[in-house]
């Protein structure tokens, strides 16, 4: 059974070494955020570097995750004292559970702060896709799908929570979605 690939991109407003209160803020919550958010029916997997360091993103080794890589439209730093970037990569069963996780709890109340922390660039902040059961998406396939998500707007091969499809390709109504959570 295929399963739901999720991409997240964010522009941060100062680097992630940056020691000032809103960049540890959103550290401590993102923490909390994952931890909750990997305890959810339908999680199954992210991205997480070898090492685990903050910052470290460039550099890191995500083993089948693939070689980190990011928009053609962030133009920001890359190394651990300039990177100024959020990006996530993870797995799910469907687009329910992803929905419930996104839109609930303190995922929900993070969302709700995104523009204290985020520059708002304009681009997709996000993006989905179906992998088959047993792939594991690279940084790359996220990359080119928020990137073909821009160019184009949602389509099978790359789509969001407004607009979803169905692993065949064929659309979901939102309201379909909302009524699974």
């Amino acid at each position: 059974m295929p399963r739901l690939a999720l991409y997240t991109f964010g522009v941060l407003k100062s680097p992630l070494a940056d020691p000032a209160p809103l960049t540890r803020e959103f550290y401590d919550i993102g923490e909390a955020v994952y931890r909750k958010i990997s305890q959810y029916p339908g999680y199954l997997a992210r991205a997480e570097a070898a090492g685990g360091d903050r910052g470290m993103l460039f550099e890191a080794d995500w083993g089948a995750w693939g070689e980190f890589d990011v928009p053609a439209w962030y133009d920001k730093g890359r190394t651990v004292e300039t990177t100024a970037l959020a990006t996530t990569l993870s797995l799910w069963t469907d687009l329910g559970p992803a929905f419930e996780a996104v839109y609930s709890g303190l995922h929900r109340d993070a969302l709700n702060r995104r523009y204290d922390w985020f520059e708002r660039t304009g681009h997709p902040n996000y993006v989905f896709w179906w992998v088959p059961d047993g792939a594991i998406p690279t940084w790359r396939d996220g990359v080119s799908r928020l990137e073909h998500l821009h160019g184009h707007g949602s389509a099978p091969h790359a789509f969001t929570f407004h607009h979803p499809f169905t692993p065949q390709g064929t659309p979901v109504p939102r309201t379909a979605l909302q009524a699974e959570v």
